[in-house]
């Protein structure tokens, strides 16, 4: 038993003796030096392993303390203490406090200031005028323009008697350079147009200061200036924009161009733009000297310069006769900007004057400008009535049901720019005025507006247009029963900050006998204009 004994130890000895890969270790005096060896060795790594650890510790250390948020570094040798963005109280940890002495201070970086929104101020006008209709339209500029708020010339082919009264309510007056030496040749137009078409190069000689935007405007045009501002605040006054829009007349735009901006409805020149314009337009105009009107000359300039037109529907031509009702009570929905030609077609509101007319339309204007004219189609669903609001202006109430699309559609109460032209010849979509008697609109046109100051909304008041009215055989309720509409609205300034909608309205219970209210405002969630 002994003997079995000693040999298994013997045999795990030799196991124990040999090396992982199965080599038996060699024992001997010779194999002590390799232990020590490897101690010096693993003694020196680790030395080195913990010195590079502390070096990379403590310069992380440094640059963690730099790298606050929205603030840069750089070493100059400066040793004032850095100055960091909302922090008042010195640092307390040990190891901010052992910053390096040559770090330069933290400097805070500062976003960009967003520049202030246009403002009226910011605007120049340039006013295209004649000295022989002088008397009579500067009553339309009256209308618009505040000297105290706004700036602006009107400029002139002569001399003119300009009153102590005018100086209260107009802008200065100038009389246009000579352009006697530029050659016209166009036989049925005149030459003044090249002394209008430089009015806005003219105006920035002036130098007048922090000037954003021209807009260019003729005598018989009128502003409604906060819905200008409300168009112009969406552009960047730094680039190159000539804003405006085009003619009613398809015919009139394929004469002259579809990308040419009518200088009546008035359009807007950048400052930037204004400045290269002028450095230019000279030149320019020599160019085109069969070209008939100043419009046509300015898109001439544009093109050399290579800016096309930014369209805005609320820049208004006219270029039409008769009556405007139809294109004013189904306005697009955009701002109104301006309205033109106003000496040629009849009064917006009957029975007065065409400067008594548009004096009645500043009222509504001053209480809530960026709804005016915006329309809105409702229903009475009880009488069959389809309802629709120009808010500002006028309502109308048909008898059957009218879809929306059909409303939204100008009806033509107007002619045609070209007098033998017909519907087709519109930039456009129409409607014709009904022949169907019983589909006649009852119009009520607006004739009283103010403030309800408890309930902070706008009250108008519309009364109805006595015209003749052919039988209808039709077996529902009769309109002209009504003599007055009452419209309840909330002044929305911010109404063209979001995406185009038309307004929603709906029909109210009335407790007075021949008289309908009417509520408008911002459509609601699922809210749809239907029977």
């Amino acid at each position: 038993m002994k003997d079995a004994k000693k040999d298994s130890e013997m045999v795990w000895d030799q196991i124990q003796m040999r090396s992982p890969s199965g080599n038996p270790l060699v024992l001997g005096h010779s194999t002590r030096p390799i232990p020590k060896l490897m101690v010096w060795l693993i003694l020196f790594v680790s030395v080195t392993y913990v010195v590079y650890t502390l070096k990379l510790l403590t310069a992380s250390v440094h640059h963690t303390s730099d790298d606050f948020p929205f603030t840069l570094s750089t070493r100059t040798g400066i040793t004032s203490p850095p100055s960091i963005l909302n922090q008042t109280a010195e640092p307390t940890s040990p190891l901010l406090r052992h910053r390096d002495v040559r770090e330069k201070p933290v400097v805070a970086v500062q976003m960009p200031n967003k520049p202030k929104p246009t403002e009226i101020h910011d605007i120049v006008f340039g006013i295209a005028a004649s000295s022989k209709l002088w008397q009579q339209r500067k009553e339309y500029i009256k209308i618009w323009f505040k000297p105290n708020k706004m700036r602006g010339v009107v400029w002139l082919d002569d001399r003119v008697k300009y009153s102590p009264g005018d100086k209260q309510t107009l802008p200065p007056v100038r009389v246009s350079s000579d352009t006697s030496n530029f050659a016209y040749t166009n036989r049925q137009g005149h030459r003044s147009a090249i002394r209008i078409s430089r009015i806005v190069t003219e105006t920035l000689r002036l130098k007048m200061d922090n000037v954003r935007w021209f807009v260019m405007g003729d005598d018989d045009t009128v502003f409604i200036t906060d819905n200008l501002v409300r168009i112009l605040r969406k552009y960047d006054h730094t680039q190159y924009y000539y804003i405006g829009s085009l003619s009613e007349s398809h015919i009139q735009n394929i004469f002259f161009s579809y990308g040419m901006a009518y200088g009546g409805g008035g359009f807007a020149i950048s400052y930037p733009l204004a400045k290269a314009l002028a450095k230019m337009q000279d030149r320019c105009i020599q160019r085109y000297p069969g070209l008939y009107g100043s419009d046509d000359r300015m898109q001439a300039c544009m093109a050399e310069l290579g800016v096309p037109l930014t369209k805005e529907l609320g820049f208004h031509q006219y270029d039409v006769y008769g009556n405007l009702f139809g294109l004013l009570a189904a306005h697009p929905v955009t701002p109104l900007v301006s309205l033109h030609h106003l000496d040629v077609v009849e009064p917006i509101f009957p029975n007065v004057t065409r400067v008594e007319a548009l004096q009645r339309l500043m009222l509504p204007v001053k209480l809530d400008s960026a709804g005016i004219m915006q329309q809105s189609i409702c229903y009475d669903k009880s009488k069959s009535w389809t309802i629709s609001v120009s808010w500002g202006f006028a309502v109308q109430i048909f008898r059957g049901i009218f879809s929306p699309r059909e409303i939204e559609m100008p009806s033509r109460t107007f002619l045609n720019w070209y007098r033998r032209a017909d519907y087709t010849a519109y930039a456009f979509n129409t409607r014709p005025v009904s022949r169907n008697p019983c589909q006649k609109p009852f119009v009520f046109y607006m004739s009283k507006v103010g403030m309800d100051s408890e309930l902070n909304q706008t009250v108008s008041e519309y009364e109805r247009h006595h015209v003749p009215h052919p039988p209808c055989r039709w077996k529902m309720a009769n309109p002209g029963a009504l003599e007055m509409v009452i419209v309840n609205k909330k002044p929305d300034r911010h109404l063209w900050d979001r995406s185009p909608r038309r307004n929603c309205c709906k029909v109210m219970e009335s407790k007075e006998p021949g008289t309908m209210v009417v509520n408008v405002g911002v459509c609601k969630d699922g809210e749809v204009s239907e029977v």
